[in-house]
């Protein structure tokens, strides 16, 4: 792959599906807002795969090299093109690659400030023979990645929701939540989820502020908070503890917010499989657009 970018740009993964389209919007939107380069990508992926002996026996038809190319070159304009009349003024490239879209976006990740992708890919054949590209792209990325779900319509949205585990890794999560909320100029709110008996008997939901017994548990998810209100003055709040599994109460709550934010440990360990699959349910799950942030592992 010969893609070079400005390192601090935001990538965004086109195919020319409507996931892809929606992607496309959110990234223009984003970028505009916090004043970086896009980087329009269109990636082949499974388009030049297939062997002349496969295609022959499969009786399907393979796009000669040039063809492809030039297609997805025209992809990629066409696409830099919309961003461009989405965002006037907004700085825009379009690139092409060849490969597998979940290895092209990941290396390009190294260099990214964000990575926005869409939910799926080309239909159910492509999805199937690939996988997920958003949730590997979410599980690998060395730079925090927003996977674009599809919304529920008429959903009343009110800002942006983190989820936070307390720890001092957890704190790059934490900051790139407020940046986010900053940049949109939406409300915060901090949920920390916990599983205990009342859960398992009653459901994921909200503690009331007027339970006592855990004030110095919501104390202490205050004070994790602390310094960034102050880098952000702007951000407005709110700190929530809610009993239930994490991926559940992130996913049900998930259409009452313009953004969800989770984190994934990127080392391999128990709080790496444990934040892995909160996030990647999240990712499946929600209706609206994810943010996964890789936590650094521990010094």
């Amino acid at each position: 792959m010969t893609i070079q970018l400005a390192p601090g740009s935001i990538i965004v993964g086109v195919d020319g599906s409507a996931d892809a389209e929606r992607a496309l919007r959110w990234a223009a939107e984003q970028a505009a807002l916090e004043r970086r380069h896009l980087a329009v990508v269109a990636v082949s992926g499974l388009n030049q795969v297939p062997t002349a002996a496969w295609a022959n026996a499969a009786g399907s038809y393979v796009i000669p090299p040039a063809e492809l190319a030039a297609q997805m070159q025209a992809a990629a304009d066409d696409a830099a093109g919309s961003a461009r009349r989405l965002q006037p003024g907004l700085t825009v490239s379009a690139h092409t690659a060849h490969g597998d879209p979940r290895d092209v976006l990941v290396e390009l990740s190294a260099d990214a400030h964000l990575v926005v992708v869409g939910s799926r890919g080309r239909g159910v054949l492509r999805s199937r023979l690939l996988g997920s590209v958003s949730a590997t792209v979410a599980r690998h990325a060395e730079s925090p990645v927003a996977v674009c779900r599809p919304e529920s319509p008429g959903s009343v949205r009110r800002g942006v929701l983190v989820g936070a585990d307390g720890t001092l890794e957890g704190q790059a999560v934490l900051e790139v939540a407020f940046q986010h909320a900053s940049a949109r100029g939406l409300p915060l709110t901090v949920l920390h989820a916990f599983h205990d008996v009342v859960a398992a008997v009653n459901g994921p939901h909200l503690v009331p502020a007027t339970e006592g017994l855990l004030e110095k548990e919501r104390l202490l998810l205050a004070e994790s908070v602390a310094g960034f209100s102050e880098k952000f003055p702007d951000v407005h709040v709110d700190v929530q503890l809610a009993r239930g599994f994490a991926r559940e109460c992130l996913s049900e709550a998930s259409e009452q917010w313009h953004l969800v934010v989770v984190g994934r440990h990127p080392t391999d360990s128990l709080a790496r499989m444990v934040s892995s699959t909160v996030a990647t349910a999240v990712v499946e799950r929600a209706h609206t657009t994810v943010v996964v942030v890789p936590i650094p592992a521990p010094a």
